[in-house]
């Protein structure tokens, strides 16, 4: 970290304060794109405007699964991409003093659920008890809102940053990483990325994430009238009595001596997920068809393809259980085919992060070893930089009203406002 002028911190600091109001509006702005998988134009749309009033020149980068495919952090697409480029932005100082920054926040939320049950409806922020609710209001369209108004406040205080700084909005965090795969290959390499993902329930710092495989089980029974039950197989029954043999694979990678030193106070970080079941055809027919989407964790150190490897045994051994052929119970790869990482808190900007934390915020902060996944891992894995997550606190994310705290929101503003002056090295605007 480059030492920053008394002053200099001060302006910044009371420059990120003055912005608060502005900060939540911008929020506010971002949560209302209701940008669920397939649905992330018109955020993506409003994210090329909003990079060019802070002053930038937005650009879009194609997600091209013909140049990444060969990639190793790849994964199976789910839909096309047309339509749905990541937005860029990148400041390139007036004299290169620091060090290069990638600031890059995923615009992809998950889908709402039975919007119903919501208190307020999810695309209509709400601020209630000093959080704010909405889809995406915690993950992770707060720390998008922080990176931005942090660099704004730079600004404010009539400074910019003295590398190169990147920004980047990216689409399919939640299913892929594709967005943010194409974002890295297209870019120069920083020597650090800072992605604003929310901490569990108070900002932290990610120092360890899990992998994650997304599999796919289609079963195929056989039909029957109900009067005729016993002469037919349940497609249906069948997929979830596949879905059951994973349990025990669930406890197995959860044993102690599988588990990575990152995850040793954590008795459970593998976890495997039921998500999505379909099938069947009439109430009163043995029904001929269902599929089930499975997540399934990765402990780091342990490969992603190993674990489908697992997956596809085992659906095998379960179906041969059931006297299933096996063409009829066909295992797919779509989505997440994703490796763990590692982010040794040691590294000069896991470093910088805690200090400018300390600095803003004035409490210890907290080390994450997350159960999910994050974008960071591309730039650790796959290019050798420096990589981590530090973003606002978090309630609910997947959930019913999700939320996130307002005084973490500008903590956390605060705190990245500090880190890019000190990383980047500042100079007059």
């Amino acid at each position: 970290m480059i030492p920053l002028d008394p002053g200099a911190k001060r302006a910044i600091l009371a420059a990120a304060t003055s912005l608060e109001a502005e900060t939540e509006t911008l929020l506010a702005r971002l949560v209302r794109h209701p940008s669920v998988l397939g649905h992330e134009q018109s955020c993506l749309a409003d994210m090329e405007q909003i990079y060019a009033e802070l002053g930038f020149e937005p650009f879009r980068i194609p997600v091209d699964t013909r140049t990444l495919a060969d990639h190793p952090g790849f994964s199976p697409p789910l839909i096309p991409y047309a339509g749905r480029d990541p937005v860029a932005a990148i400041h390139r100082p007036r004299t290169q003093k620091g060090r290069s920054l990638m600031l890059q926040s995923h615009i992809d939320v998950v889908p709402e659920g039975d919007a119903e049950l919501w208190i307020t409806p999810p695309f209509e922020p709400s601020i209630r008890n000093g959080r704010m609710y909405g889809r995406g209001a915690a993950d992770m369209k707060a720390g998008l809102a922080s990176s931005l108004m942090a660099v704004k406040a730079l600004r404010l205080a009539g400074l910019q940053p003295a590398a190169d700084l990147q920004l980047a909005a990216v689409i399919e965090e939640e299913c892929t990483g594709n967005g943010a795969l194409a974002v890295m290959q297209a870019l120069p390499k920083p020597d650090a990325c800072l992605i604003p993902e929310p901490g569990p329930g108070q900002p932290a710092l990610y120092v360890a994430e899990v992998g994650v495989v997304w599999a796919w089980v289609n079963v195929t029974g056989r039909p029957a009238h109900v009067r005729e039950i016993h002469a037919g197989i349940n497609a249906i029954e069948a997929a979830m009595a596949i879905a059951g043999r994973f349990k025990d694979y669930e406890h197995q990678m959860n044993a102690a001596e599988r588990r990575h030193p990152a995850f040793a106070a954590d008795n459970h970080p593998i976890n495997i997920n039921l998500g999505r079941i379909e099938g069947g055809e009439w109430s009163s027919s043995v029904p001929t068809k269902a599929r089930i989407g499975l997540r399934v964790g990765v402990m780091p150190g342990q490969s992603c393809r190993d674990v489908a490897a697992d997956i596809t045994r085992i659906v095998a051994e379960a179906a041969a259980a059931l006297g299933l052929p096996p063409s009829h119970a066909r295992v797919e790869f779509k989505g997440f085919m994703a490796d763990g990482c590692i982010f040794p808190e040691d590294q000069a900007i896991s470093r910088a992060v805690i200090a400018c934390h300390d600095q803003a915020i004035g409490t210890n902060l907290p080390r994450y070893a997350a159960p999910g996944l994050t974008d960071a891992r591309f730039y650790r894995l796959y290019q050798g930089t420096e990589a981590t997550c530090y973003g606002p606190d978090c309630d609910n994310i997947h959930g019913i009203d999700e939320s996130v705290g307002l005084a973490s929101l500008h903590g956390v503003t605060r705190a990245l406002a500090l880190l890019v002056a000190g990383w980047c090295g500042t100079e007059a605007t």
